[in-house]
């Protein structure tokens, strides 16, 4: 009778099969891996050219984070005040969506809900041109030989006229000129088409300035400007949610008023719990911030908006 074949080097093959299988070498960064993903620099071990819903299901992820972390952040964002920003900061992280993509995830969401529902951005009244524009327009048409008694260094009362900057005070005044004389229905696009491309920015660059203030106001908490910055991401990130259900609410009075209500009062609560202190305290705090914060984001915006004239 012939011998069976040895069974140790049937396992042995096996074994070195299995080995070669989750010991190799990451293609990121040459390390050597065991596992599902790199102990070096995080890369997964099992790679394949993505499929396009793997393609789609990367991009709705990554800008506005709709996978099973949003909910367990939900939760605690909007019926928990504070208590995101302090899992945060004392390490429990992993479970929740990181803070500034939330905060990017319902920006992205106001601002498309706000261009959607059609709300106008400035009004401009009901005639076809604004009384600017109305004045405007006929400063310009007027003929250069029309009697005017207007001494030389004041501005005309038909036309606006910027004197402030030398030599580009005329360029200036023109393109002022220029956009105030344009019908009411092209200066309502050309504002809209402003507001959406400037002003999310604008309020982005407020962050660290609100961060700031709470800096100011709680100098001696031993609080770090990083914690700070986080607690300002998630506390406008819950208003961002709370305003664009605000405006998908249209009609719905009681919601609206329920929203409002628990946006006034969701901040006071959440610095309580984050920074803690009295009630006195935290609510002169609390209306120090928004006096500061509501300045800074009226200036902010007007610039924005400003950006018109260019």
């Amino acid at each position: 009778m012939m011998a069976s074949p040895s069974r140790p080097d049937r396992i042995v093959t096996t074994d070195a099969l299995i080995e070669h299988q989750h010991l190799e070498n990451c293609r990121n960064c040459g390390a050597i891996t065991q596992g599902n993903f790199c102990q070096q620099c995080g890369q997964a071990t099992h790679l394949h050219v993505p499929s396009a819903r793997e393609f789609l299901h990367e991009f709705v992820a990554h800008y506005v984070a709709l996978e099973g972390k949003l909910w367990h952040s939900l939760k605690l964002l909007i019926f928990k005040p504070g208590l995101l920003t302090r899992e945060y900061i004392e390490g429990r992280r992993v479970r929740y969506v990181e803070p500034l993509r939330l905060y990017l995830s319902f920006s992205i969401i106001f601002f498309f809900v706000i261009k959607m529902s059609g709300v106008e951005i400035i009004n401009l009244g009901e005639s076809e041109r604004s009384p600017q524009a109305e004045r405007a327009q006929a400063a310009l048409t007027a003929p250069a030989t029309a009697p005017d008694k207007a001494k030389p260094g004041k501005i005309e009362s038909k036309q606006i006229e910027v004197q402030a900057f030398g030599e580009y005070s005329k360029s200036l005044s023109d393109r002022i000129n220029k956009v105030l004389s344009l019908p009411r229905d092209q200066l309502k696009d050309l504002a809209k088409r402003t507001f959406f491309s400037y002003v999310p920015y604008a309020i982005f660059l407020m962050m660290p300035v609100f961060a700031l203030y709470l800096k100011l106001l709680y100098l001696g908490s031993g609080r770090r400007y990083g914690e700070h910055f986080l607690f300002a991401l998630h506390s406008n990130a819950f208003a961002f949610l709370m305003l664009s259900l605000f405006v998908v609410a249209d009609g719905w009075n009681f919601v609206r008023f329920v929203l409002l209500a628990w946006l006034t009062f969701y901040l006071p609560t959440a610095l309580r719990r984050v920074y803690g202190g009295g009630r006195t305290v935290t609510a002169l705090r609390w209306a120090v911030l928004m006096f500061l914060h509501v300045i800074t984001m009226g200036i902010a915006m007007t610039a924005a908006i400003s950006m018109i004239l260019l």
